[in-house]
Order: C-alpha cells, then structure tokens, then sequence
C-alpha cells in the first residue's frame, strides 16, 4: 500500500510537470508594457506642495500630500528612500495635527506595513482607535495589522466590528479571512464582487488592487488564464505597475517553463524598477537552468540591496532562507528567525523557524514547533514544505505523505525547483 501511494505521488508530479508545458502568455500581450517610459518621480503636483514645506513648517496639508506621492514613488520604483521619506512627512503630519490626527497616523500605520514594522504600526492604530475619529477605517486597519502579528482572534473581532457586504473595504477584508482559512474559492467570490464594486466606482487605483490580487488567488486556484488575463488589466490601467509583470512573468517561469524569456522579462522590468525581491526572482530562475554565473549575480546584488539598513525588517524571512541556502551560517539563521517570530509569531515565521532549528541540528525542536504551531494552521505551501521534511527525518511516513499530495497540488505557486525537492522526499 505504502509504494502504491509513493508512486501515485510520483505520478502527480510527472503529470504536473507535463501540463505546466500549455503555453498561455503571448508577448505581443505585454511586450510594450516591458519597455514603458520609466516612472515619474516628481511633478509640478508634488514640487508644488513639497516647496511649501520649510524647516519647522506647520504646512499640514503639504506633508499628507508629500507623502502619499513618496508613497506613490516607491511602488513605482521599488527605491525604499522614498517609502522612508513618505515615512518622515507621515510623522511630521502626525506630530502637528491638532485635527484630523487619526487620519494621519493611519497612514504612518500602513507605511509601518510596508517596512514590516507591525508591532509599531500596531501601537499607532490602537492610538487613533483611542482618538474614535474615522473608528472604521480604524478598525479595518487594526484588522490588517492583527493578520500580520497572527492574532487572528483580534482579526476576527475587528471584521465582525466593520461587516457590511456593500462596502469593498468590507469584501476584500473578508476575501484575506477566507483565504487564511484555506477556504480559496470565498475568498475568490468575494475578491471578485469588490473587483466590480471597484469598477462601478472608476477608481483607478482601487481598480489596479483588485486585479492584480485577484490575479493572484487565480494563479493560487490554478486559473491561470484568469490570472494572466487580470495582470493584463492592472497594467493598461499602469503600464509602470512592476507587481503585474512580475506576476505575468512568474506564469511564464512557474507554468510555462520558459526560463529565458522570463529572465529576459525580469532584466526589462529591473531598467526601471529596482528591489531585492526581483533580484532573489532572478536567481531562482538561473539555478533551474542551472546558469551557476547568472545565480551567482543575482545574489550578490541582492545581498547588496538589502544590507541597506533602511530596509530593516523588511527582508528577514528571505535572509534566513539564504543563510541557510547559500551560505550555510545556520546559527545566523536561527537568530534571524527567532528575532521574526518575536516580531510576529504566524505559522509561517514559526515553520522557518523550525526549519532553521532542523538545519542547525535541533531537530527535536524543529518537530515540537511543527506539530504545534504549523500543521492544520497554514495552508501555504512553503510553510508545509518545511514540515514536510522535517517530518520524513523521524520516518513519520503517513504526516509526509498527507502533506505531499497537498504540495504537489501547489508546485506552481513554489516553483519549479520544488519538484526536485518534492521528487526527493
């Protein structure tokens, strides 16, 4: 029975693999998205109201508006200088309102998210809830905040808090809930009902959003079409918009195994676009065409971008995987994961965690973490990858075969390279 069920394994994965050949992107789709004009960062808008701000300005309105272009900058560009200088015109603001000062730490809150700084964004948001001004809005951050700490009790008190089916804000928070619960099909229903709640609404932004998540639960369902369909649209709203290209060229990598064209993708979006994510992308492509030099670039310019201190936190949980990947230093991998628990315990910071403590020799630890705090709690596929092989380590064939089947359902959301990994256990 038990090589019945390892062949049977064995087989999904080789029929996988197989289907993932059905090509499904066509450049002339995206081809003049690739090479758009490179982002604007400035404008007679944003010179206008940044020369209103001198040294021990009380220029309120100039700094909200300051910041939400920097804010805007940085996800053009991915330049983290401009999250940080947003950040810096959010706590001036913050400072001086004597009115409206529960909008304006809302915002220093979601810049806090960004960065990854959610217990300080936590302490900003309990702060304007004590104000009582824009108590929704509030509360629905105080619900996002609360997802990222895993205090999912807290989450689910706020959604209760701000239930209202005809409201977007309402519908996409609901759409995480259910995806949290592994419920993917809700959480599709109600992306999708905000989506045209959105294009009712012609808001651009809020438009862009709701396709290019909704693009993301597809590639989760295995509705690749959808998806790829979805990125498309995100980027005729913003031809600029890195997030849907990467998105578009992950389909290209992850299902279509056309490993060159994505890198030239990537190469294409990093003229204008820049960050640490793309880089790691890059890498990950070269070691599945097994272009060691190509590897090997791409992690050193990662490595260069994100030892930039502005970063912060905001990198952890991919540092210890390249400790423990690439360099080896399990012991500074450990520490790197056991500071992110503290800064958030969820059952993914907790699977790397033991996934840092297996490869550092404790397994013991590793299999009390993992049976505690990440099977049946997470329905990401890396977390249970990670558990996967703790478990094959104490010979707990039936864990390691309940979880694989689940895995080798999620080899396009984990790449490639984990058939290998799969095909090993």
């Amino acid at each position: 029975m038990r090589l019945f069920s390892l062949l049977f394994v064995f087989l999904l994965i080789v029929s996988c693999s197989e289907q993932k050949q059905t090509k499904i992107t066509d450049a002339a789709d995206y081809e003049a998205f690739l090479f758009a004009e490179a982002p604007q960062t400035t404008s007679k808008y944003f010179e206008l109201w940044n020369s209103k701000i001198k040294p021990d300005s009380m220029q309120l309105q100039s700094f909200g508006i300051v910041a939400g272009e920097y804010s805007r900058f940085f996800e053009a560009t991915g330049d983290i200088l401009f999250l940080k200088k947003a950040e810096q015109a959010l706590k001036r603001a913050a400072d001086i309102a004597a009115i409206g000062k529960a909008g304006y730490l809302r915002a220093l809150g979601r810049n806090y998210i960004s960065q990854h700084r959610f217990r300080e964004a936590l302490v900003l948001a309990n702060e304007a809830e004590n104000l009582g001004s824009g108590l929704r809005q509030t509360k629905g951050l105080l619900f996002d905040i609360h997802m990222e700490l895993g205090n999912y009790d807290q989450a689910e008190e706020y959604l209760r808090d701000i239930e209202d089916m005809g409201r977007i804000d309402y519908l996409i928070r609901l759409s995480k809930w259910h995806d949290h619960q592994g419920d993917l099909p809700a959480a599709i229903f109600n992306l999708e009902i905000a989506t045209k709640r959105a294009e009712e609404s012609k808001n651009p932004q809020l438009m862009q959003w709701c396709y290019s998540n909704l693009a993301d639960y597809y590639g989760h369902a295995g509705r690749l079409q959808d998806s790829y369909q979805h990125y498309l649209k995100t980027l005729e709203l913003d031809p600029t918009n890195a997030y849907a290209k990467k998105g578009i060229a992950w389909i290209v990598f992850s299902h279509e195994r056309r490993p060159k064209e994505a890198l030239r993708m990537l190469k294409a979006i990093g003229r204008t676009y820049n960050s640490p994510d793309l880089w790691l992308f890059r890498s990950e492509i070269a070691a599945y065409m097994g272009d060691k030099g190509e590897e090997a670039r791409s992690l050193d310019n990662y490595l260069r971008l994100v030892t930039n201190t502005e970063y912060g936190q905001m990198y952890n949980g991919p540092m210890v995987d390249f400790y423990l990947d690439v360099t080896r230093q399990t012991k500074r991998a450990v520490q790197l994961a056991e500071q992110e628990v503290t800064n958030r315990r969820t059952p993914e910071t907790v699977a790397l965690l033991a996934y840092a403590y297996y490869k550092d020799g404790q397994s013991g630890r590793a299999l009390q973490l993992i049976e505690e705090a990440v099977t049946g709690k997470t329905y990401e596929p890396k977390p249970l990858l990670y558990a996967v092989e703790i478990y094959k380590s104490f010979g707990k064939t039936d864990e390691v075969q309940n979880i694989k089947a689940d895995l080798v359902e999620a080899v396009y959301e984990l790449g490639p390279n984990s058939e290998q990994i799969l095909g090993k256990l």
